[in-house]
């Protein structure tokens, strides 16, 4: 794949082509704006009910399978609604598509995908919060390369995602570098393809979760390859869904009885480390214990805070952060977040796990 440098009125178009794989697809450029801005309008004030109705089945993202592995660990209650389908997806643009196909009604992601569905005109809305006060991301060098400090990606190649947390931690990290998004040359992909172009030497630079850099390092590290750390937080891991969903009284009701059970499942994993890493890393992700151990210690601690007030400070600073560089259109977040469900996490869990 080429690489362009994205700047000026290039850069929405830029953008676009990236995410030919959502908005593009489904034909709405030129109209995204005019439809996030009427969407938002739909969604529903109607109290949440008290039960869920018999019959009410929800389809849920689980990516690699962690909500069914750690509702099991955790032996939580079977859940008042049927789940019709646990789908394997984690990707911002893949939940999204997800969304719109009506083949998911309810993903757990970072901050940056409801801002992205706004911009393309799909309304969706945030229904629970989980505060990470930790890096969840490093940056990982191609092989043989001599970058050492986020300074030295100045007219560098860097793996590029938009609407993925990964995106974001990137242009916050050039931000506090006093990098100008023209400094360097950002390479449009998703991040399911940012190893193979680590590898390739498509790119110099690739945003990598901590449970992904232990793995790479360890075929790359001897050819050259390294990491690069940062304080950069994606503060936001987050429940979503349609507001078809949510407008749906039953579903909506489903909705809040599974977000218990999430909280839950993190507070479960984050107490049971050891299970964790033989369960999960060394069983499912094929890492051995020594790496599944080195990324569970970089584990944020889940906090569900009662009020959604930093989370909504937190998402508008985003979504300024993008508008700048001309990715998106500036609007008010405070549109992406459905109270009704505001403070049903934080009551689920421990007090020390509330924020």
């Amino acid at each position: 794949m080429p690489v362009s440098r994205a700047s000026g009125v290039d850069r929405r178009l830029f953008l676009t082509s990236l995410l030919g794989v959502t908005a593009a697809a489904a034909g709405l450029s030129g109209c995204a704006e005019s439809s996030a801005a009427a969407g938002s309008e739909g969604a529903s004030t109607a109290p949440l009910a008290d039960k869920v109705p018999a019959g009410t089945s929800l389809k849920i993202a689980s990516y690699q399978n962690v909500q069914q592995l750690q509702f099991k660990l955790a032996k939580l209650p079977e859940p008042p609604f049927k789940v019709s389908g646990w789908l394997n997806i984690g990707a911002g643009p893949d939940v999204i598509n997800a969304f719109r196909a009506k083949s998911l009604d309810v993903a757990n992601n970072a901050g940056i995908p409801p801002i992205q569905a706004h911009y393309q005109g799909f309304d969706a809305k945030i229904v629970a919060i989980n505060i990470t006060r930790r890096p969840n991301y490093l940056f990982a060098t191609k092989p043989g390369s001599d970058i050492r400090s986020i300074a030295d990606f100045k007219g560098r190649k860097l793996a590029f995602s938009q609407g993925q947390a990964q995106g974001v931690v990137l242009l916050r990290a050039l931000k506090k570098a006093g990098l100008e998004y023209d400094d360097v040359d950002l390479v449009p992909l998703t991040s399911n393809q940012f190893l193979t172009a680590l590898q390739s030497g498509q790119v110099d630079i690739a945003p990598l979760g901590n449970t992904q850099a232990p793995a790479y390092l360890a075929q790359y590290e001897s050819k050259g390859a390294r990491t690069i750390t940062t304080d950069v937080v994606d503060l936001l891991n987050l429940l979503w869904a349609p507001v078809s969903v949510l407008n749906d009284r039953a579903k909506a009701a489903a909705v809040a009885a599974y977000v218990p059970r999430w909280a839950q499942g993190q507070v479960w994993q984050y107490e049971h480390p050891d299970v964790w890493n033989e369960e999960f890393y060394v069983k499912t992700q094929n890492l051995t214990l020594p790496q599944a151990r080195s990324i569970t210690a970089l584990a944020n601690k889940p906090l569900f805070p009662p009020s959604w007030t930093e989370a909504i400070a937190w998402e508008q600073e985003t979504a300024d952060l993008l508008a700048e560089g001309g990715f998106v259109k500036s609007f008010d977040v405070g549109t992406l977040f459905d109270h009704r469900f505001e403070g049903i996490a934080a009551a689920s869990v421990p007090a020390e796990y509330r924020k």
